[in-house]
């Protein structure tokens, strides 16, 4: 049976339909938070056949397999790459109204112009054509084709950053390619072991000895700087929750020698510690003008047996209900005392806290920066399209939605830049709805101007960051 992707797959209306087709499609994409790997990038990987493209380290797919039965060494184990393709191919058809279903065929018609539905009958001949567009394919040709402007990875403040460099150097991408300073390890006072090791690891990469907490935070600058130099604009934090307690420098450093000499802290220690350290990482981006990134609410690694026999980020994560609303202002409001507050863009993924934070972000925008402080887009479980219109309609009511920074990746894959294209799809079949209620003016103009705003250039113009021929001639037009 062939795709029911077609050119107007969820435009309802025509208005959505003249949005998405004369504003939203055409307009690059910038891709301010993924997890794509900047080693592959840099060597122009060609992937050797579609499982390892598509499935190898994809968390989303392995969850729906062991939904469906399928055992784990087709997941994570031994089986061969078909063998695992194959198993994904009988899992599809399961996945009838799970965003994979929309996800998988959208990146079967985009990339290798497939529109077959994924089957068990399928299979066979999908695999087949789409590893012989993928013989001649490489990851620059992938982002090229994929118009992506602006690609911002994830990286460990201890990373060398020499691919980052290095596909710097070579100019042979039109994509332009940022690192994105990521310190979660420097906050694991809890875990004393891998702590101390991560230490030792920053010490070698800054020249710092990370023997007392001066040392410590002399050496996060320095690694912050150098980021700086590579172009990296902005800092993320993955935290169940933020921690915002009152730790005086002396504490924090009480608290670091004792880890330090091989000593577990009690839990409101571990949290005194992460106070300060994030107080101190926030003063680091608002110093060189970066944005924070702050993504809140996963509970990980549920599965301890499955954690110790396949280790985290293998699909055992799930959203958390922690309190966020009291330690979110705290943190926010003590950078802003100093006039020390960062652009931050704060991601939820609960979606019970959506007014949390809509409401949120209001409470510290100032009028230096248009949306300074940014209610970020559906996030993980979140980026799909009913949280995605959650978030929307949320951010609609409570704050402008015509300043909002758009979609994002946040994906390991380089077949993951369609999530851009079902996220203008969904934004413009809202906006198409409103007006067909009379809830908004049919005035194509005004509505258009927003559309591009949002799928481009306001984080053209939020985050500060060059980028690629793509965006420039699109900013001429």
């Amino acid at each position: 049976m062939k795709t029911f992707i077609t050119d107007d797959f969820l435009l309802q209306s025509d208005v959505a339909r003249e949005l998405y087709h004369d504003h939203a499609k055409q307009q690059p994409i910038f891709d301010y938070h993924c997890h794509l790997p900047p080693d592959q990038i840099a060597g122009n990987r060609h992937f050797e056949n579609l499982y390892r493209i598509w499935l190898e380290g994809d968390h989303y797919k392995w969850r729906a397999m062991r939904a469906n039965g399928v055992a784990e060494r087709f997941c994570t184990g031994d089986a061969s790459d078909r063998e695992k393709f194959d198993a994904y191919a009988r899992t599809v058809p399961r996945t009838l109204r799970n965003p994979l279903y929309h996800w998988t065929h959208l990146e079967l018609l985009r990339y290798f112009r497939i529109d077959d539905l994924l089957d068990e009958s399928s299979a066979g001949s999908i695999w087949q054509t789409a590893n012989e567009r993928l013989a001649s394919t490489g990851v620059h040709e992938l982002l090229t084709s994929s118009r992506v402007a602006v690609l911002c990875t994830t990286d460990d403040p201890t990373d060398s950053l020499e691919h980052h460099r290095k596909i710097r150097e070579d100019g042979a991408l039109a994509t332009r390619v940022y690192p994105t300073f990521r310190p979660d390890k420097a906050l694991a006072v809890d875990q004393a072991l891998a702590f101390n090791a991560w230490a030792d690891k920053l010490s070698s990469a800054s020249g710092v000895d990370c023997g007392n907490l001066n040392g410590f935070l002399e050496a996060l600058k320095q690694r912050h700087d150098y980021f700086h130099s590579m172009g990296g604009r902005l800092s993320d934090h993955g935290l169940n929750a933020l921690d915002a307690e009152d730790c005086t420098e002396r504490e924090a450093a009480r608290i670091f020698d004792a880890v330090r000499s091989g000593k577990q802290v009690f839990p409101q220690e571990a949290a005194d510690f992460r106070s300060f350290v994030m107080l101190f990482f926030g003063h680091l981006d608002a110093e060189k003008g970066w944005t924070k990134q702050l993504h809140l609410g996963a509970l990980r690694n549920n599965n301890s047996r499955l954690l110790r026999a396949l280790g985290p980020d293998t699909g055992f994560d799930s959203i958390g209900d922690q309190p966020q609303a009291a330690a979110l202002a705290r943190y926010l409001d003590r950078l802003d005392q100093d006039d020390r507050l960062p652009k931050t863009v704060i991601y939820n993924l609960n979606p019970a806290d959506n007014y949390l934070f809509g409401t949120m972000i209001g409470n510290f925008q100032d009028g230096t920066v248009p949306g300074k402080i940014q209610f970020g887009s559906g996030w993980w479980f979140l980026d799909q399209k009913e949280a995605m219109e959650w978030q929307l309609n949320s951010l609609s009511n409570l704050g402008l939605l015509s300043r909002f920074v758009g979609m994002l990746t946040d994906s390991r894959s380089f077949l993951s830049y369609p999530r851009h294209e079902y996220f203008r799809r969904i934004l413009c079949n809202l906006i198409g709805k409103d007006v067909v209620n009379g809830e908004l003016p049919r005035d194509m103009r005004l509505l258009g101007k927003m559309v591009r705003d949002i799928c481009f250039s306001n984080a053209r113009d939020y985050f500060g960051l060059e980028f690629g021929e793509a965006a420039a001639a699109a900013r001429a037009a």
